[in-house]
């Protein structure tokens, strides 16, 4: 035991040794926590279950929660055993090494320089993916601050700098006023892959009154019939000709065929300036073009029917069926088939990546839509890509534009830094206390932002979040946290959806707990992301699985949160959630307060 103990010791300190370039430059707050992170990593590179056995039968260390100060629990652990064998006093005092007390503070520290102050009651920050109403709703972000939010995420794929300095300016007054200081995170796009537009559908709408579970009426759909939407009320809309709607009243019918030859009827329940208000209480599927008579015989002066707008493009695909991939930025489109079904032309798509393209290689796996369609490519061309489906759900799955494309197996060679991302960053570095940036799948990559943030004259002003979400993210974390810990403060995004995606569903729980020890070892905080509470958010009740992965997030720095329209009550229940798990975890150490009853603690 005491010899593997000497080899892990002259592992880590060899490590040091060829990383002493890294380590030199540095930032200074995180100069013993860089040596940490490498002594650490040169002792994971070994099995060391067996000895952590022996250790655990003889009462002392395991060597499992060494993360935060892994050289002096080798050496404390070691002299343990130099004293069992030699049968005289322990004398050790490992000095030049940080201890659990100085590594756990630089954790906390690093924390709070990053994501602020936390809420009272609970170490683990929330962060709050803010919607695009978040903009023009002053209440809401007041609402989400007031309910625990601790730092605001603001996502530049979307929308623009006139709606994220609105954004900032809510977050900034909601803090004033509630006095609660609320960090503001952006988060680059990046060059996430993916598909490019596909050609509208047909101009039709479908309007379907409410049902009960026996497929009864039991309230009727609600239009508003004129040439532009209803100004105050949001209405479905039928847009059509005032001139041709001046002789209606209330009480009136419309007559007409829908797109399946169905007779249906608008009931006119009200007339308003420029319009009337409507109601069907049969499904209409409406279609540009089509004619409504005033009349049951239909031998009035037909109301036409203005431009409804198209079908959102999708590409139905399933097992077996083929789908080409290409450079060009045309939209894509379905395949075409015969009267008998046959394939006249396959489906086509293009890819918003033009770097992907000479890069993959036949039989490499292509997943796209967050992996609900599988895939693996067939042919390879500098142009273009054949690829042939191989899993979707039962019955097929449509698949729609700017949808990610997944290539776990294909070495690409894409940075990490777009066009896109250059100037989004510059409006990032002025309003944002955190930039995260997306994909990072090398230390090249970080070095690109943090040259980025000097030229802006930014760097030490702005936090940076480094998001994991991809195999090569994973594989080359250890030289991306010594390239990032060169500006401080540094914090490190478990990105889980793409993560999971690359890595492979049946990886993600040991990978993401690698991170964790990985960040922890580094002093660097980490968040814990993607689909946390996300039914709860997005529908009001949450999973059994979703109460146990908050409860196990806890031991991050910061849990993040996607919008949704119950984010408020989701916010309120990981708050909870957070809080309860409090006295049973610190970091990755499972702590042991006097056992409850189930409901001692609600009475309390």
């Amino acid at each position: 035991m005491l010899q593997q103990l000497d080899d892990i010791i002259a592992q880590a300190l060899a490590l040091e040794e060829k990383y002493k370039d890294k380590l030199e430059h540095v930032h200074p707050n995180f100069r013993e926590s860089a040596r940490n992170l490498v002594h650490y990593r040169a002792m994971r590179s070994n099995d060391i279950r067996d000895l952590q056995v022996k250790l655990g039968y003889m009462g002392i260390s395991r060597l499992a929660k060494a993360e935060s100060h892994t050289m002096a629990n080798l050496c404390i652990t070691k002299a343990i055993l130099q004293a069992f064998l030699n049968e005289e006093p322990l004398q050790v005092r490992p000095e030049g090494y940080l201890s659990i007390q100085e590594g756990n503070r630089l954790i906390r520290s690093n924390a709070k320089a990053l994501l602020g102050y936390r809420s009272k009651g609970r170490r683990t920050r929330i962060m709050v993916t803010l919607p695009s109403e978040a903009a023009d709703d002053y209440k809401m972000v007041r609402g989400l601050v007031a309910a625990g939010m601790n730092c605001a995420r603001i996502n530049c794929a979307h929308d623009g700098p006139e709606q994220w300095k609105k954004m900032v300016d809510n977050i900034r007054k909601a803090s004033a006023k509630l006095k609660r200081k609320c960090r503001i995170s952006m988060d680059l796009g990046g060059p996430k892959i993916r598909t490019g537009q596909i050609k509208p559908g047909p101009e039709v709408r479908k309007y379907r009154p409410e049902k009960d579970i026996r497929g009864r009426v039991v309230a009727p759909v609600e239009l508003w019939i004129g040439p532009q939407p209803h100004p105050s009320m949001e209405l479905l809309h039928v847009p059509v000709n005032y001139a041709d709607l001046k002789k209606l009243q209330a009480g009136d019918k419309l007559y007409f065929n829908d797109a399946r030859f169905k007779r249906r009827e608008f009931i006119i329940t009200e007339i308003e300036e420029e319009g009337c208000r409507a109601e069907a209480y049969r499904t209409i599927i409406l279609e540009s073009g089509m004619m409504l008579y005033s009349d049951r015989e239909r031998k009035s002066t037909p109301i036409i029917v203005g431009e409804l707008p198209p079908v959102e493009g999708t590409i139905y695909l399933n097992v077996g069926d083929l789908l080409i991939l290409h450079k060009e930025p045309i939209p894509g489109e379905p395949a075409k088939l015969d009267k008998k079904g046959n394939i006249l032309k396959e489906a086509h798509l293009s890819c918003t990546s033009e770097e992907a393209f000479g890069q993959v290689r036949p039989g490499d796996p292509i997943l796209f839509d967050d992996g609900k369609i599988q895939a693996i490519v067939k042919e390879a061309r500098p142009d273009e890509v054949v690829v042939k489906i191989k899993h979707t759900k039962q019955g097929g799955a449509r698949l729609g534009a700017d949808k990610g494309i997944n290539l776990p197996a294909s070495e690409l060679t894409i940075r990490g830094l777009t066009a896109k991302d250059s100037k989004d960053l510059q409006f990032v570095a002025e309003y944002a206390d955190v930039v995260n940036m997306s994909f990072v799948n090398s230390a090249a990559d970080v070095a690109d932002l943090i040259e980025e943030l000097e030229r802006l004259g930014a760097t030490g002003r702005i936090g940076i979040i480094l998001k994991v979400e991809t195999q090569s993210g994973f594989n080359n974390l250890l030289e991306i946290l010594l390239e990032g810990m060169r500006v401080h403060p540094l914090g490190v995004m478990i990105a889980r959806g793409d993560l999971a995606i690359e890595c492979g569903w049946d990886n993600i729980g040991r990978v993401q707990e690698e991170i964790l020890s990985l960040c922890q070892s580094a002093h660097i905080p980490d968040i814990w992301a993607t689909q946390v509470l996300e039914n709860m958010a997005k529908r009001g009740i949450p999973s059994r699985a979703e109460i146990t992965d908050a409860a196990m997030a806890q031991r991050a720095e910061c849990v993040m949160l996607n919008k949704g329209d119950y984010i408020l009550p989701a916010i309120h229940l990981l708050d909870t959630i957070l809080k309860d798990m409090e006295p049973y975890q610190e970091k990755n150490a499972p702590m042991l307060p006097a056992m409850e009853l189930a409901d001692a603690h609600r009475k309390g």
